[in-house]
């Protein structure tokens, strides 16, 4: 039996309580009964005292930060966010992340914590992502940082970021899947009531003026069900608007107002989300997988993977196929 995967929780004061409960939720509860591989998850600290978190809870290390020298390529040191971009760090914990990272261990941030990674000069010349309203704050405070504003969360060369709070939880189950592969990553989601992975990005996510059509219900969410359930079929806005019985100019815009995109960009992403399953559970030749996901070809189906995933199917595949094989899940 291979020996559990080890996380390097890094404890140090102003970590956000949200953030360390994610990472224990996701980690830190034992799933193994469900077929989720073993986890030991350790909270890692210069100080072993106890550390205050926002709310009246208590962060306890049960690790020196020493622990993160016995890490591997295979294990991960996960920074949460920060409550204040601008607090002191101890010297101890940067000086550990950047051992850590030379290493060749993954490292890896929510939120705020971009912040801890770019004090530590892991994030210079990377690419990197936090919660929209620190976006230009990382950049004014880190130059050398190529801030993405819109990312959920991303990877550059063994370092990843995240954006805000839900976006954590986005992070931590791609980071089982890229582990432990799809099932592990689904099992641990739906124990968690929550999405395995959720397509888009944070632009749709940014503070604006809430719709009427999100006040006042939505009555399209029938629309996106029949197409979900239906997306080995062609639609267009117009075959769409007409099943919610308005023109295909009210609809494209009451559309927009509910989901935050365009009638085709949402279609285009759950057509993603859904070849992304296919390629992880199933043997279907790519054709197959184009077609069942309503890409008419594989050729189209390849364009938009580059798109959205900067990857191609094959590659895709190679990188997140379940090793049960064929799985009646996506059949």
């Amino acid at each position: 039996m291979a020996a559990p995967q080890r996380i390097a929780l890094l404890s140090f004061p102003g970590v956000r309580a949200f953030d360390v409960s994610v990472v224990t939720e996701v980690w830190g509860t034992d799933r193994t009964d469900l077929g989720v591989p073993a986890a030991e998850l350790r909270r890692t600290a210069a100080d072993p005292s106890p550390i205050p978190l926002r709310g009246g809870l208590t962060l306890t290390p049960d690790r020196p930060l020493t622990w993160l020298d016995t890490l591997t390529p295979t294990d991960l040191a996960l920074v949460p966010g920060i409550e204040d971009p601008d607090a002191d760090l101890p010297a101890p914990l940067l000086d550990a992340l950047r051992r850590t990272h030379a290493r060749g261990v993954p490292v890896a941030s929510l939120c705020a914590g971009a912040f801890v990674l770019a004090r530590a000069g892991l994030l210079d010349g990377r690419r990197a992502v936090t919660h929209w309203r620190l976006t230009e704050t990382l950049a004014a405070r880190h130059p050398r940082v190529r801030v993405e504003p819109e990312a959920l969360h991303l990877e550059d060369t063994g370092v990843w970021t995240s954006a805000g709070t839900a976006a954590g939880i986005d992070l931590c189950l791609h980071l089982v899947r890229t582990a432990h592969g799809a099932e592990a990553a689904a099992t641990v989601a739906r124990s968690m009531v929550t999405a395995p992975f959720r397509t888009g990005t944070q632009a749709q996510f940014i503070e604006r003026p809430t719709p009427r059509a999100d006040r006042d219900g939505d009555a399209l969410a029938a629309v996106r069900a029949h197409a979900l359930a239906h997306l080995d079929r062609p639609h267009t806005v117009a075959s769409l608007a007409a099943r919610a019985g308005m023109s295909p100019r009210s609809f494209a815009r009451h559309f927009r107002a509910t989901t935050g995109t365009t009638p085709l960009r949402w279609l285009i992403a759950q057509r993603v989300a859904a070849a992304r399953k296919l390629l992880e559970l199933t043997d279907h030749p790519l054709p197959e997988v184009a077609r069942r996901a309503g890409f008419g070809s594989e050729v189209t189906m390849r364009q938009h993977f580059a798109s959205h995933l900067s990857t191609s199917p094959r590659d895709y595949r190679t990188a997140f196929r379940h090793p049960a094989g064929n799985s009646p899940i996506a059949r």
